[in-house]
């Protein structure tokens, strides 16, 4: 056993017992590496990479490879989940040498960590022009022992070219309507009118994008900004993207039509998307939005909830199949022959054809990802519901996925939000309850006692890893969704002492923010990213939660903030929309206000619903009744009941609209 015995990542736990003698990312690792003269091989991957998986088996559980890599190098095995901010740096480096990225990262370092050779993944043996991994590590072996000069001129150059992208904030003032519009036409020139969605093969789920899309419609009325939105979402719904018998969607779809998945289920994904079909049925009253929203909330509390009441990262795309080797997809596809095995021919053929399988197969090995037909014929609801619950059923006796069991903070705060805001909007208030427990956790376990928010958590344990500012950024997010829905002042305020760390520790001179804290490890280069990955950003995440927490509570500072974060919106929505989505989104809230609602009158109650309901972009809603009521959410201080009767306000701008008692004339304020 190595290193990595004891650490709380799953991802490290799988290569405890390689024969590599793998390090955990940390300054032993690279003082060994000096006292010993020999380069370091940083190896990035993560718990539900199919490719990381194959190369671990191919080459790092290979006695051979092992020997000749544990003699000539340091190895250091990192889990991009619990350090973004490694995985970001030498990413950043991977890309710009390369031309391309992914997992399996495979970077070679000097002892002083600058990377010097780059790559991704390695076969075993030479294959389609790439290098076997053992020819790799004897190419790097050899021009570290007799070209040394070379490789330091090559590390040196590197790291100057990685210092100087530092983006002071990335444009002049906020995005206004100008730059939102250039962005929207953008999206429009990028879109697949047949399939939905936006650019070719792969295709990933745009959440952010069509967050941007609901909210820019709702602004403006723009029917084109639904229609990508609401087209886009159907077909993800109805393709083999999601989970047609379990809920749920899989990373994104190996081609443009949205048929056959990457099977791997991570809880970013169904956050985000759980909102967006929520904030769609909000908007249009789809029943379709309304079931998918439901099932994805269902599929994150029944699958991926931990002990502890957090949310678990991921489920794996490989399982065993029948013949007891892991492949990927095995949990989820069918035969024609399978389907008929537990349905009967009746019932099989029926469910064949409802679901696209068919005997060539959409996957491999003749198996069918299941998806919905894009005809609209009438179907027996009753009898699909049969068949999905017998089907369902079955397999469930199938060898699960494996499960990455930690808690990463970023991505519970979104769904937090998503949980809370389904559960209010759809009557589900054990949704809400869930929501409230995971926030309970990330402030007992991950806050501690510490006054820093850890970024991971397993088990109940906290992590050695801090919080970088997608962390907090959606962390706040999701105690401001959560102070909204229940009312509890406290989640308010537990926002409010992350996004003052966000001020302290994450903000340079000119308004730009970093990744990482001021007082965080030194690396070569301080991460800095304002453009959305597989979730929102942390520039943009914390911009957003900036907004709204000034919104609550009148606070100039980070009303500052955020639209100093916003800046880089400007400059790069209208060229690359897609990329900053999230940052678009929240532009279209600065745009509107936000409006704030100020409900004096019951949490729950029919004006508290109305206004949670609304669809003005970004606004923030204070419910609660009583004289503690003002203490709780500033909004509502001198807030009185009018006529004695539940009363909503509704400012933006500083300017209040006449107080109303009237739920249809409060859903009309707020674009109901």
């Amino acid at each position: 056993m190595n290193r990595l015995a004891g650490v709380t990542s799953p991802y490290l736990l799988q290569h405890a017992e390689n024969p590599v003698d793998w390090w955990p990312w940390g300054a032993d690792a690279f003082e060994e590496a000096r006292r010993r003269d020999v380069p370091v091989l940083l190896s990035v991957g993560y718990s539900a990479c199919h490719w990381c998986h194959v190369m671990a088996h191919e080459s790092f559980e290979d006695e051979t490879v092992a020997a000749y890599l544990n003699e000539r190098f340091v190895a250091v095995k990192v889990d991009r989940e619990e350090r973004p901010d490694v995985d970001a740096v030498y990413m950043e480096a991977v890309q710009a040498a390369t031309g391309h990225g992914g997992w399996p990262m495979t970077v070679f370092l000097t002892p002083d960590a600058e990377p010097f050779y780059f790559g991704t993944y390695f076969p075993p043996e030479p294959r389609h022009g790439s290098p076997s991994f053992r020819q790799v590590l004897e190419g790097v072996s050899a021009a570290w022992t007799d070209r040394r000069e070379e490789v330091a001129e090559v590390a040196g150059r590197i790291v100057a070219d990685l210092a100087g992208r530092s983006l002071a904030h990335g444009g002049d003032g906020v995005p206004g309507e100008a730059e939102v519009a250039q962005a929207l036409l953008g999206l429009t020139r990028e879109y697949d009118e047949r399939h939905g969605g936006f650019g070719g093969a792969p295709k990933f789920p745009p959440s952010m994008a069509v967050e941007f899309l609901l909210r820019h419609y709702a602004r403006t009325g723009a029917e084109g900004a639904l229609q990508m939105a609401a087209d886009t979402c159907s077909a993800m719904a109805r393709g083999g993207l999601y989970d047609q018998l379990g809920g749920g969607f899989a990373r994104y779809s190996v081609d443009r039509e949205w048929v056959v998945p990457h099977f791997e289920k991570m809880l970013y994904d169904n956050a985000l998307l759980c909102r967006v079909y929520a904030h769609l049925w909000r908007t249009t009253g789809s029943a379709e939005a309304r079931r998918i929203a439901l099932e994805t909330a269902d599929f994150m509390v029944r699958e991926l909830r931990t002990t502890e009441g957090g949310f678990a990262s991921a489920l794996d795309a490989d399982s065993e199949d029948a013949q007891g080797k892991h492949v990927e997809g095995a949990f989820y596809v069918w035969t024609p022959a399978q389907l008929r095995a537990v349905l009967g021919e009746e019932d099989g053929a029926f469910a064949a054809a409802y679901f696209g399988v068919t005997e060539e197969g959409t996957f491999e090995e003749g198996a069918s990802v299941l998806q919905l037909s894009g005809e609209a014929r009438p179907v027996d609801a009753g009898r699909v519901a049969d068949v999905r619950a017998r089907l369902l059923a079955a397999r469930e006796e199938r060898p699960r996925p494996g499960r990455d069991d930690k808690v990463v903070a970023a991505w519970n705060g979104l769904a937090i939000a998503a949980l809370a805001e389904t559960g209010a909007y759809f009557d589900r208030p054990d949704l809400v309850e869930r929501a409230t427990e995971a926030a309970d956790l990330l402030v007992r376990v991950h806050l501690g006692e510490v006054a820093r928010l850890t970024r991971t958590s397993k088990d109940g344990r906290a992590g050695d890893n801090a919080g970088v500012l997608e962390d907090y950024g959606d962390v706040a997010e999701g105690f401001l969704a959560l102070a909204a829905v229940t009312g509890e002042g406290a989640w308010l305020e537990f926002a409010g002492f992350l996004l003052d760390v966000v001020l302290e520790q994450f903000t340079g001179d000119g308004g730009q923010l970093y990744d990482t804290a001021h007082e965080a490890e030194k690396l070569i280069r301080r991460p800095q990213d304002p453009t959305d990955s597989a979730t929102p950003a942390g520039w943009t995440a914390a911009a957003g939660a900036l907004l709204s927490y000034a919104a609550y509570t009148g606070s100039e500072a980070h009303r500052t903030a955020a639209e100093g974060a916003l800046g880089v919106v400007k400059a790069l929505g209208p060229r690359a929309p897609r990329f900053i989505g999230w940052g678009l989104a929240v532009a279209e809230a600065l745009l509107d206000g936000p409006r704030e609602v100020a409900v004096a009158g019951p949490v729950g109650g029919e004006l508290h619903r109305t206004a949670l309901l609304g669809r003005a972009p970004g606004a923030v809603v204070a419910a609660g009744e009583g004289p503690g009521a003002g203490a709780e959410f500033p909004l509502l201080v001198d807030r009185p009941l009018v006529g004695g009767e539940p009363t909503a306000y509704v400012c933006r701008h500083f300017v209040c609209d006449a107080p109303t008692t009237d739920a249809a004339e409060l859903a009309v304020k707020l674009g109901g």
